[in-house]
């Protein structure tokens, strides 16, 4: 897993990799199904990833490490935890089990209030390739490993890892923290949980905020009826038109089936899994995938 660390290093803000994110949660909510998401709806907790100066080096990180396999649901999986100077946060050897082998790095056997979030990753790497779900390339992968940790409860501690300020600037993981804050408050809109108190971070906190904002926003655009007057005058004039303006999250289909001949397609604000529907006007549809019903304007 990578990280940015140092006075000077830059960090990436911003939704650059939000078009992998929608691909990742739409293959995790197929790979494991709404019911499957759904049974992730407690997040690790502050007090299982606590790791502190008195706990033994290794007994600690073996604790840590027993907790999130739990809490991801793999239980016959078992973390051989060791430290060594190396550029990564830490890395984990895929292989077939039972036991897997993470090598996190050495600053972390003083800094450990960050284990827990270098943990969340590689350990989520684990539950992907049991899953035998992965993207073509490495980047794609990393971006999927990330959105997995915070959909299933995990990747709060790597966001709450993101500090930045005149003295450090350090973020683990490959989402921006803004992303991280994205996936964080899909999860938290799906299953009705609110993590804004469990960051310790400011900036993490901050960024969990913006994060919220724009995932908020998926709610309000047509062919939602929530849309706002400005995004429905734009979608009634894309609509008259029969196309939709650069950069729209919906497209209009021509189908010989329906009687006007044109379908809106447009993703799931909750899964992103896209939709097909007839452009008649008001109408309620329900995702096939994640089971939400949807309040639509077509």
């Amino acid at each position: 897993m990578t990280e940015n660390r140092g006075p000077g290093g830059p960090i990436e803000h911003g939704f650059p990799h939000l078009d992998t994110v929608h691909r990742a949660i739409t293959a995790l909510f197929r790979r494991l199904s709404c019911d499957g998401i759904r049974s992730y709806d407690t997040s690790f907790a502050p007090a299982d990833a606590a790791f502190g100066p008195d706990d033994d080096l290794h007994l600690g990180a073996q604790r840590v490490a027993s907790a999130m396999v739990r809490a991801l649901g793999l239980p016959d999986a078992r973390m051989v935890i060791s430290y060594r100077k190396m550029e990564q946060a830490a890395t984990v050897e895929l292989a077939a089990g039972p036991e897997y082998f993470i090598e996190v790095n050495d600053r972390f056997r003083t800094h450990r209030r960050d284990l827990a979030a270098a943990l969340a990753h590689e350990i989520t790497h684990v539950l992907l390739h049991r899953l035998d779900l992965g993207f073509p390339t490495t980047a794609e992968n990393e971006i999927l490993t990330d959105t997995a940790a915070a959909l299933l409860g995990t990747g709060w501690l790597l966001l709450d890892a993101y500090r930045e300020d005149a003295l450090t600037h350090q973020r683990l993981g490959y989402l921006t923290p803004e992303e991280f804050g994205y996936v964080l408050a899909k999860r938290g809109s799906l299953l009705g949980e609110d993590l804004s108190t469990w960051f310790t971070s400011p900036q993490a906190y901050e960024a969990y905020v913006r994060g919220r904002a724009r995932a908020d926003r998926d709610h309000r655009r047509a062919p939602l009826a929530a849309a706002g007057w400005a995004e429905r005058r734009r979608y009634a004039a894309a609509r008259r038109a029969g196309a939709a303006a650069p950069g729209s999250s919906y497209r209009f289909e021509r189908h010989a089936t329906d009687a006007d001949g044109l379908r809106v397609d447009f993703p799931c604000p909750v899964c992103a899994q896209r939709l097909r529907l007839p452009v008649r006007g008001r109408i309620r549809a329900r995702c096939a995938l994640c089971h939400t019903v949807l309040d639509c304007d077509t």
